[in-house]
């Protein structure tokens, strides 16, 4: 049976009126009336129209999920699908649902961001980082529609964004290769087009000269993130004539597809060349050998980007982006133990 307002205002001797100020919790009505309407609402299993519900209160409970860029990380990366299982969890207990965007229809309509969002009439959106991200995106934060970013610079009126500090986090890695007495290094970072990669090529080249260690190109090498790319880069900084002690790749799946690389030519990690990644995916845990990696903390970009979110959608504004900070996780790929 589909019943209405109508139906439930009759069932509990009220107007539809009042039931709808019930439904939507308005002020002005008494316990006794509210209680009368629930009663009658909680017996027959009522639940309300969704548009109704959506005109009469101004939100949707919705939040759209972009994944950002022409080239996006979208579900299949571990890293970021821990991230939106913990968003997902904080962002459901504060009452919302996720309305997940296709990107490809974005693609064909850069404008489809912001008449996408008004469409759906989503309360706030969460944006996740890709690569040759679109100025749509940058857009819509500007618009005014609520938005948190996750790795990627938003800024707006009711914007904000959460990422690690990359630059120390790099630093780190530097640090504790010069502290193992290891002089020659070299680095698989992204593709220069994400903040994420800027940031770590920064932390990386300002660390390597702080400690006086040598810069060599031709063990400087830039893939996509991905698994297959650190195994390409991996293979070029191989034909160098000289090897390099440690690589630090800057995402945990390109540090794998080098160490494939590294045993397919026959060396070993990390008795010939040591190896750092950066995520702490689960996948790290059960490598060979284990890798050792810079741990972001997943759990806590999904929190506080759920709980800044709401904020945002419930007028607070000017809120300051967080940087959080990482830790380094020794494992066998390094050859060591921390000093």
């Amino acid at each position: 049976m589909n019943l209405t307002i109508k139906d439930i205002a009759h069932m509990a001797g009220v107007s539809q009126g009042t039931v709808s100020k019930v439904i939507n919790n308005y002020e002005g009505i008494s316990e006794s009336t509210k209680k009368q309407v629930m009663d009658v609402i909680t017996r027959m299993g009522y639940e309300p129209n969704f548009s109704a519900r959506t005109l009469a209160t101004k939100k949707s409970n919705l939040i759209g999920l972009i994944y950002a860029g022409k080239i996006n990380v979208d579900m299949t990366h571990p890293y970021f699908n821990e991230v939106i299982s913990s968003f997902k969890k904080n962002i459901g207990l504060l009452g919302y649902d996720i309305l997940m965007f296709s990107n490809e229809r974005f693609q064909s309509d850069h404008g489809s961001y912001l008449a996408r969002c008004r469409h759906f009439h989503v309360d706030g959106c969460l944006v996740i980082a890709g690569e040759e991200v679109e100025e749509a995106i940058y857009g819509l934060a500007k618009e005014g529609i609520p938005c948190m970013g996750i790795d990627i610079e938003l800024e707006g009126p009711k914007s904000s964004y959460i990422m690690t500090d990359n630059i120390d986090l790099s630093r780190k890695v530097v640090e504790f290769f010069y502290l193992h007495a290891i002089r020659k290094v070299g680095y698989i970072g992204g593709k220069w087009d994400s903040a994420i990669s800027h940031y770590r090529k920064q932390g990386f080249f300002e660390a390597m000269n702080q400690f006086g260690l040598e810069i060599r190109e031709e063990w400087i090498q830039y893939g996509d993130f991905h698994e297959e790319s650190g195994y390409e880069t991996m293979k070029k900084i191989l034909q160098s004539k000289e090897y390099p002690e440690a690589i630090f790749a800057t995402s945990d799946m390109m540090a794998l597809g080098a160490i494939r690389a590294i045993k397919e030519a026959g060396l070993r990690v990390p008795q010939d060349i040591r190896i750092v990644g950066c995520d702490d995916i689960a996948a790290c845990r059960f490598s060979d050998p284990k890798l050792t990696t810079v741990k972001q903390d997943k759990e806590k970009f999904g929190k506080l980007s759920a709980y800044m979110l709401n904020d945002l959608i419930n007028g607070k504004s000017q809120l300051k982006p967080v940087l959080i900070d990482s830790e380094l996780m020794i494992r066998e790929s390094c050859g060591t133990q921390v000093p």
